[in-house]
């Protein structure tokens, strides 16, 4: 059995979640982010889109992460365009991280502008209440999950800007003093050229999971193909301390989309994660992931073998470099 399907386990209940289960009327659950509470609780933040083809995030909780799921009975966080323009057309693919120093979950988003995609930050503590903090990255820009502690005195963001005039669109990384303002802005891993399976467009899939051999990034390829693209996932190594230099990155895609519920949907031949928890064990990753932009799913993996797999099978990247 090839080391692709071995990584990664997808749970025997698959589909989790779907349309079906919500308690008012949408169109699609998919890509959540998710989280541990306090209690243990497993709490998904759906990103559910209605019959307009906007976008707004739903809490589903879970003691167990995998069933039982109590899902709040309407939208947990509504666009507000009124007050966020940026949010005019919906809000997408959450990532949640936990905030020791301030003790509280910060939230990055995509908020579907006129002008594009761009990316925003919410802090809550319950999930009931938000303080928004507006656009923080300018379009074309998404995939965006902050880094859970500061790296030196500052904060640190991963994003995956995209322009028109760029060559492609790359994983980039900026830091920040207060979670508002933004800077020093640099391409920590680029999308391939050619027949790669992450040529051109590449973008973070969950936050960042720390070892004590750095940070596993888990990030998306797209392919292009002619019945349409394919998502895939692959890993790549940070140092821990300089999260700007890559150490290693995987060559070969290590999970993709092959289940009929990956395979057919809005956007067929689609695996996304945006979240993932931890068990007591510390080595246990649930990762939640949209399959097809029309449901949710979970695959398992141990945390010590991603981190033997990339330093087998991964190789050193070139030194970042900024874009400028």
């Amino acid at each position: 059995m090839p080391y692709r399907t071995q990584l990664f386990k997808r749970h025997k209940g698959n589909p989790l979640l779907t349309a079906v289960d919500w308690p008012y009327r949408v169109n699609t659950v998919f890509n959540p982010a998710a989280t541990r509470l306090q209690d243990g609780t497993t709490l998904l933040f759906c990103r559910a889109e209605d019959l307009k083809g906007h976008s707004h995030f739903c809490a589903a909780r879970s003691q167990n992460g995998i069933d039982n799921w109590e899902i709040d009975t309407k939208a947990t966080f509504e666009p507000d365009p009124e007050n966020f323009p940026a949010e005019l057309w919906g809000v997408e693919d959450a990532r949640i991280v936990w905030l020791e120093e301030r003790r509280l979950y910060g939230i990055t988003y995509t908020a579907f502008s006129r002008g594009g995609p761009c990316v925003e930050i919410a802090l809550t503590t319950d999930f009931e209440h938000f303080e928004r903090g507006g656009v923080v990255m300018a379009p074309d820009d998404k995939d965006a999950a902050l880094l859970p502690e500061r790296i030196g005195d500052r904060w640190a963001m991963i994003h995956r800007p995209a322009t028109p005039s760029s060559v492609g669109a790359h994983i980039w990384i900026s830091f920040s003093p207060d979670l508002t303002h933004w800077g020093e802005h640099t391409i920590i891993l680029r999308a391939r050229l050619g027949a790669w399976w992450d040529a051109n467009r590449i973008g973070l899939s969950p936050p960042l999971i720390k070892t004590d051999e750095g940070w596993i990034m888990i990030y998306h390829g797209v392919r292009y193909t002619p019945s349409g693209v394919l998502y895939r996932l692959g890993l790549a190594l940070f140092e821990l301390q300089n999260p700007k230099n890559c150490l290693l990155r995987g060559d070969e895609w290590i999970f993709g989309p092959a289940e009929p519920y990956e395979m057919v949907g809005d956007v067929g031949g689609v695996v996304f994660p945006c979240g993932y928890t931890i068990a007591d064990d510390n080595d246990t990753l649930h990762l939640y992931y949209g399959g097809a932009d029309s449901s949710i799913a979970l695959a398992t993996a141990s945390v010590k073998e991603l981190l033997q797999w990339i330093k087998k099978h991964g190789r050193p990247e070139c030194a970042a470099e900024s874009w400028f």
